[in-house]
């Protein structure tokens, strides 16, 4: 897909579709919850269509309407009827993850499997923490990776869990803690990674009817005789998603509102628009909605994106179009994404004729001026934020070229058509 160039000052609106992450958490706790629930804002993508169709195979009724966005899931009560079922779940973090957490709540067993890049992302941490509750899993091909079969068990108990390569982990562990046997005791073994992902889970258990206590900054505790109640749950627009278009109005100048999205939002990547104002645009809010603008010249910035890695690679494309250098730290954990974000993102870069520095746990962008950058030809890596993210280079460079945009699918299927409206 070519990108055309804007070439006049944005001010226009959009409404992202509903978060992913909100989604997916949704859909587990309203399968897990007793009665029948009714979720508003829902995503269609996708990695929320690999989890609606898992749940279904384990037992959960599940009805999806996709123009409404809405959804009426029917919980199992705590405990999935189905005796065994093999899940295929693309490369969805969320859903393998997640699922592999749930599947404790029954007599049965599940197989959760993906493609071959999700055969490469670990998945040890978690199990290795089940296993400490008496939960039996067993790898199918190699080693802390998917394929995995997980049988049921609701013993819980103590537990430890790395924190260091994703906060998906902790979040399976919190929702498969509740209902279960004795109090599940989950203790975070190092730095936790994505920290606002793990307040958004607690969030979303809460309105299901199950509380997350904190005892400690490392230290997580649901109680024993917790259980989710059915509910109905409006789901937010997709933060993540929301950083292109607040990237937009930086780097091509003028104003963008962002319908539904606050700082009192639930997901952590709605502070990406706090980069954007150190690199000096202006940013504020009004009626639940968000506006960034830009009336001048960008400056680099040095930045720690631990929290917000997801929105990583929108800041460093938007960093080609600063006056200065910028530097992204502490995002280690990009490199086993979809892909290995970081290598991509300078490899992409290079691209435009840029110089990039790439570190293990980051990157530097130096720019050039506009007029020296080359069009380029932008592989993807079947990563939907690669896609998303380099579409920008392409609203001021001429002639950027984004091989297999049809990846976007996965969390955001109608981005370039709500591109095209800038």
């Amino acid at each position: 897909m070519l990108i055309t160039p804007i070439t006049h000052r944005l001010d226009c609106a959009v409404t992202p579709p509903g978060s992913k992450s909100i989604t997916n958490r949704a859909f587990v706790t309203a399968a897990l919850a007793q009665g029948t629930s009714t979720l508003t804002g829902v995503l269609a993508s996708d990695d929320t269509q690999y989890m609606r169709e898992a749940l279904k195979l384990m037992g959960v009724e599940i009805e999806h309407d996709l123009e409404a966005c809405t959804a009426t899931v029917h919980g199992c009560g705590g405990f999935f009827p189905a005796a065994s079922a093999d899940l295929f779940l693309g490369n969805s973090g969320t859903s393998i993850r997640f699922l592999t957490g749930a599947a404790i709540h029954s007599d049965g067993s599940f197989v959760l499997d993906g493609v071959e890049r999700m055969r490469q992302r670990p998945i040890g941490d978690l199990v290795d923490a089940l296993r400490q509750w008496g939960v039996q899993i067993e790898y199918l091909q190699n080693e802390t990776f998917p394929p995995i079969r997980v049988h049921g068990s609701k013993r819980g108990g103590k537990t430890t869990v790395a924190g260091n390569i994703s906060s998906q982990y902790l979040s399976a562990l919190l929702m498969a803690g509740a209902g279960l046997e004795n109090d599940a005791e989950i203790e975070v073994v190092g730095d936790l990674v994505s920290r606002p992902y793990v307040d958004m889970t607690a969030a979303v258990m809460k309105a299901f009817g199950v509380t997350v206590e904190q005892p400690s900054e490392s230290r997580f505790v649901i109680p024993a005789g917790q259980k989710y109640r059915s509910t109905t749950y409006a789901i937010e627009p997709d933060a993540s998603a929301a950083s292109y278009f607040f990237a937009a109005a930086a780097i091509v100048g003028g104003r963008i509102c962002v319908n539904g999205l606050t700082h009192s939002a639930l997901q952590g990547d709605i502070r990406f628009v706090d980069c954007l104002e150190k690199m000096g645009c202006k940013v504020w809010e009004e009626d639940n909605a968000t506006f960034v603008q830009n009336d001048g010249q960008l400056h680099g910035v040095t930045v720690d994106m631990h929290h917000i890695s997801d929105t990583a690679q929108t800041l460093a494309v938007t960093a080609l179009f600063a006056d200065s250098p910028t530097t992204i730290t502490n995002v280690a954990n990009m490199r086993v994404k979809e892909t290995d974000r970081i290598a991509a993102v300078c490899t992409e870069l290079r691209k435009f004729g840029a110089q990039v520095e790439e570190y293990p746990d980051g990157l530097k962008v130096y720019p050039l001026p506009v007029n020296q950058y080359k069009s380029a030809v932008i592989e993807t890596y079947n990563d939907h934020r690669m896609a998303m993210s380099f579409a920008l280079a392409g609203l001021r460079i001429p002639g950027v070229d984004i091989q297999n945009p049809e990846c976007t699918s996965k969390t955001f299927p109608k981005f370039f058509d709500v591109l095209a409206t800038l």
